[in-house]
């Protein structure tokens, strides 16, 4: 016989098992669910999908909306790791939905997965290419139909170049103000006023939105509120936009300066001191940063510490736009028309020329360099060599407009007050719009959308006809019942996402 002691140690015991049990049932039944790497991204982002609740040692099939992409084997404990999935370069923007379902049963989870196309600061990248490589929804089939779907009027004109990032596009005007807007439908989220007009395109990084004034400051904004983060003054106007990388932001200055500063806290790190007005955004590639000023020099800066590479006399006139580099050359509009060095040695590789000269920056793809000129023209060359493959004649001079090119078709603006979308192979007439003033603003293309400012003191929205059927946001949430594995799928070691060249 047990004592009272005994008889309450075991007690004790056997409630702990009881409880222990009572546990591991509960985790056996517990319903599965699926964690994503990543809550959005454009389409061929890489996700790293990791699963637990499920059965123990069972094929799980993970789909992207109802494509089966992925097939693993969960572990003793019913979970599994890192499986790589992808969105599929055709994914349109807006909601899709990651699916991982039991093999041979209806038992899984889902998370959804949001899709953008974003252009987040000039010119698209750092390397400042021009062109939206995520684009699935506009194309020289559909743009066709492109309509106007709002526009929001400012002060003092729009030269300003549109960016978009999260549902949110960001512009200046000449009235000194920077708008933040919800990208679908034009309504005003946020304004923030400087002392002076803003010409610069703001640059989104990070949760912060980058731009200069003519106040002479540089700014940092909380992109969400629209509240001061840090300003950073300079001698004179800027113009210039900014190049945001890896933590730096490089903007430039009517002072003559390039700067370097902490993107977090506004802190210079270095200048370059070029002597006349900086007045457009470097380009920034390999640790290298290209820039061009008004003394008509190109210059290749070392992008940590601002030490001079190498310098090219590019004309008389000054380099109103920054460099496009690509593909190891430099690309720079100039007095006479564009010209081509070496990103390494700034040798001069090729030069084309142009009766009237080049002020808006050159855009480069498929081996391709895009650009307006004040002759009237846009122009397609090829990007070794310089020869011309097409151009097409506006009805005015092309100015500070620099040309967007995305999914097949080149959108550029002209002083004849209108925006023009062509077609990049052969530089056909796509699509027009008619402002009520000089288009100066450089079109920015997100999301199945197309936007540009006026010097009207409008900033302009458009995206397709809602009777064209390529113009869905997103997919249906699957149906797990619905969901059909694809037996030819080999087992994946869950332990890597697919390369960009995978996909």
């Amino acid at each position: 016989m047990f004592g009272p002691r005994e008889r309450s140690q075991l007690l004790s015991l056997f409630g702990s098992l009881f409880i222990v049990c009572l546990l591991l049932c509960g985790i056996a039944s517990a319903a599965p669910s699926i964690t994503l790497s990543r809550k959005s991204g454009p389409p061929t982002s890489g996700i790293r999908v990791s699963g637990r609740g499920f059965a123990p040692n069972v094929g799980v099939d993970i789909f992207f909306d109802t494509k089966d992409e992925v097939l693993v084997v969960t572990n003793d404990k019913g979970e599994f790791h890192d499986a790589g999935a992808y969105a599929p370069r055709g994914a349109h923007p807006g909601k899709h939905w990651v699916t991982a379902l039991e093999r041979n049963n209806d038992k899984g989870a889902q998370e959804p997965f949001l899709v953008q196309t974003d252009w987040d600061q000039f010119h698209f990248d750092p390397q400042r290419l021009g062109v939206n490589p995520y684009e699935n929804v506009l194309s020289p089939k559909t743009v066709h139909n492109l309509q106007l779907k709002w526009s929001y009027t400012t002060v003092g004109g729009s030269a300003s170049s549109p960016v978009v990032v999260d549902g949110v596009v960001y512009v200046g005007s000449g009235n000194g103000s920077v708008y933040a807007l919800k990208a679908a439908s034009g309504e005003l989220l946020w304004s923030y006023s400087t002392q002076s007009g803003i010409f610069s395109a703001p640059a989104v990084a990070d949760g912060m939105v980058y731009f200069g004034s003519f106040d002479n400051n540089v700014y940092a904004l909380d992109a969400r509120t629209g509240k001061k983060v840090w300003e950073f003054a300079t001698g004179r106007q800027v113009q210039a936009d900014a190049t945001v990388v890896n933590g730096t932001v490089y903007i430039g200055s009517y002072d003559g300066k390039l700067y370097a500063l902490n993107a977090k806290t506004g802190a210079k790190r270095w200048g370059f001191d070029t002597s006349f007005p900086v007045i457009d955004a470097p380009a920034v590639a390999d640790g290298v940063v290209y820039l061009g000023s008004n003394n008509g020099y190109v210059y290749a800066l070392d992008a940590q510490t601002g030490s001079q590479l190498w310098s090219y006399f590019a004309t008389y006139y000054g380099v109103s736009f920054g460099p496009t580099v690509a593909n190891g050359i430099v690309y720079v509009g100039a007095s006479l028309g564009p010209i081509a060095l070496n990103a390494e040695t700034g040798a001069l590789l090729w030069s084309y020329f142009t009766p009237n000269p080049v002020f808006s920056a050159t855009s480069v793809v498929n081996g391709v360099v895009y650009f307006g000129a004040t002759d009237f023209n846009v122009y397609a060359l090829n990007a070794y060599t310089g020869a011309k493959l097409w151009s097409y004649k506006t009805g005015a001079s092309v100015y500070f407009s620099s040309p967007a090119v995305a999914n097949g078709v080149v959108y550029i603006g002209s002083y004849d007050d209108k925006v023009y979308a062509l077609d990049a192979r052969n530089g056909a007439f796509l699509w027009d719009y008619v402002t009520g003033d000089w288009v100066d603003s450089s079109p920015s293309v997100a999301n199945g959308m197309v936007y540009v400012g006026s010097d009207d003191s409008n900033l302009y929205a458009f995206s397709l006809g809602h009777s064209d059927r390529r113009n869905r946001q997103g997919s249906v949430r699957p149906d797990l019942r619905t969901l059909r594995p694809d037996f030819n799928l080999k087992m994946s070691k869950p332990d890597a996402t697919p390369s960009r060249a995978e996909l």
